[in-house]
């Protein structure tokens, strides 16, 4: 008989604390940012750009690096490394940046938990599936048109629009007005809609998104052990259905492991992160 899983709450909080502590890292950082520009600083915290700190930074620059040898305006070496990293991670594990570092995405969730108070079990439901299951593409146009433009141009216009800068420049003259209505609606819509820009617009979380086809280590469910109480189903943030499905690659998933025997399924090891024939 499968046992059942007495989650702990350490398990539960684990991810939360991470979110957390690089939410307030990127703060900081575009704060002192701002204040090292009159001479002073806060110690010990990095006086580099947001743009240095973001990885799609490293994608829109992609093309005119490898062609004029050059980076595209406002984005750093520094891009490509963390590219790098992210790419790396989620080739191994999915997209990890989404569900556990993005301080957008982070955010968007803890507004969602708001909405989830609200809305019950309504929540997270309000679109039609027959019209949300086109609508999840709609950030890979988001993808190509930024690259495109980026390519063309050699600028970094995205930073006009991006709700992930506006997010933490809100307060300085360098957001544009377009930037802070998409932030207004992005986080409006976080209290009906869990993640709405990660499901339906972020450029980066479409090209992570595609490592879930084909990542070393994937969300596998034992359907022997599987008692089909669906909890996997209500907790994901994506909507993704995981409780009829024996290997998750659904390019939507954000690798948050809140599905999983750790948290949600109340079944030991029936819901794990491994790899094909893992333990």
């Amino acid at each position: 008989m499968s046992k059942v899983n007495l989650s702990n709450k350490k398990n539960k909080h684990f991810r939360t604390i991470i979110q957390i502590v690089f939410f307030t890292i990127v703060l900081l950082t575009s704060i002192n940012h701002q204040i090292s520009e009159t001479g002073n600083g806060i110690p010990f915290v990095s006086k580099a750009s947001l743009h240095a700190l973001c990885p799609f930074g490293g994608v829109v620059s992609l093309y005119t690096f490898f062609t004029d040898g050059r980076f595209v305006q406002k984005i750093h070496e520094s891009s490509f490394v963390m590219l790098s990293i992210v790419l790396f991670l989620s080739v191994l594990f999915g997209p990890v940046f989404c569900g556990w570092l993005c301080p957008l995405g982070s955010i968007q969730e803890w507004i969602g938990k708001i909405g989830k108070r609200i809305f019950k079990n309504k929540y997270n439901n309000f679109i039609n599936n027959k019209y949300d299951k086109y609508l999840r593409f709609t950030r890979y146009i988001v993808l190509i048109w930024i690259v495109f433009v980026t390519a063309k141009t050699g600028l970094l216009k995205f930073s006009n629009i991006d709700p992930y800068y506006a997010l933490f420049n809100f307060w300085t003259r360098e957001v544009t007005m377009q930037a802070l209505i998409i932030l207004g609606i992005v986080l409006t819509s976080a209290l009906f809609i869990e993640r709405p820009w990660c499901k339906y617009a972020c450029p980066l979380g479409a090209l992570l998104g595609l490592t879930s086809l084909f990542r070393i280590f994937k969300i596998r469910r034992n359907s022997k052990t599987c008692i089909s109480c669906k909890k996997c189903d209500k907790i994901c943030p994506m909507n993704i259905k995981i409780s009829d499905k024996e290997v998750i690659k659904n390019h939507q998933c954000i690798s948050c492991m809140q599905c999983t025997s750790e948290i949600a399924c109340p079944i030991e090891n029936t819901v794990s992160l491994k790899t094909k024939g893992g333990k």
